[in-house]
């Protein structure tokens, strides 16, 4: 039986490519100088909307999120439900923001009111290109014929061998969304050290290193990518950047020659997720081994 894909917008894949495959994009919001903003158009963001938003951030404006509210969900889930499709939600982590606890909310209160319908959430433990890789493995799966409990229980199995890595300038911004204390946020304050963070097992962020120097940072990633990565050759790989996209050009170049992944898709950071890590910021998506999270 058929069955919607719906993500949201912090899976920061391209607009065409979710429009090609018709899955549902539920927008994050975000507000800036008291004006509600979302952002459904990565094409024209990549450019120079995203250049004048992550400079604004940059010279000092704040951005403010807030969780989606179960009714939300229930307002973006209902007519597919109604039209007779089943569903899969392929949500941002937990480990980063309440809005997935939302959508649970959500799908057990339509569970009841439409009891013939199959509805499924899957925490990707996962932002970016984490989280839109597992939308883009949602879609072949759905391809192959597969149902959505047969998707949405492959995704949850594959999510410990999901390895996030993120180069940044410094904490301070994950501190103002109260996604890291503020011991940890000092560093790379003073004395120029840029931080490096992963996706632990539970989705949240979490110090893994430190490093001198963007260069060096990048190679940080690179050394990731040989140390832990699984199938080099036969997988889509991301690198998502903020107001740097020669960093991360480099870095792609870097892997296409040295492992020649399948794809590596690149993309800027839209504006939730990306007001979350903050200017200067290259983060690099890819599969490894089963609990590669925890190294």
């Amino acid at each position: 039986m058929a069955f919607t894909i719906v993500t949201d917008t912090s899976s920061n894949l391209p607009s065409p490519l979710l429009r090609e495959h018709g899955i549902g994009v539920l927008p994050l919001v975000y507000t800036v100088n008291g004006e509600e903003l979302t952002c459904l158009d990565t094409e024209a963001f990549k450019d120079g909307v995203g250049e004048e938003y992550y400079a604004a951030i940059k010279s000092g404006t704040r951005v403010h999120t807030s969780q989606v509210t179960p009714q939300r969900y229930i307002e973006f889930f209902e007519p597919i439900l109604k039209g007779g499709e089943d569903l899969l939600f392929v949500g941002m982590s937990s480990g980063i923001s309440n809005s997935y606890n939302s959508s649970e909310v959500a799908a057990s209160e339509l569970r009841r009111a439409y009891p013939e319908r199959k509805i499924r959430t899957v925490d990707t433990l996962a932002a970016s290109l984490g989280e839109g890789i597992a939308v883009l493995h949602a879609i072949e799966l759905r391809a192959k014929g597969l149902t959505v409990d047969e998707t949405a229980d492959w995704l949850l199995s594959m999510r410990q061998s999901l390895y996030q890595v993120v180069l940044l300038d410094d904490l301070m911004h994950l501190h103002r969304g109260g996604r890291v204390s503020a011991p940890k946020a000092l560093i790379g304050t003073v004395l120029g050290i840029r931080p490096i963070l992963k996706g632990d097992e539970g989705g949240h962020l979490v110090v893994c290193g430190k490093t001198r120097g963007r260069k060096r940072g990048l190679a940080v990633l690179a050394e990731k990518y040989e140390e832990l990565v699984d199938r080099e050759k036969d997988q889509t790989v991301g690198i998502a950047y903020t107001d740097c996209p020669e960093d991360a050009y480099a870095l792609r170049d870097t892997l296409a020659a040295i492992w020649q992944p399948r794809e590596i898709m690149v993309v800027r950071y839209e504006p939730v997720t990306g007001s979350y890590v903050g200017p200067g910021t290259v983060a690099l998506f890819f599969e490894g081994r089963d609990g590669v999270r925890e190294k």
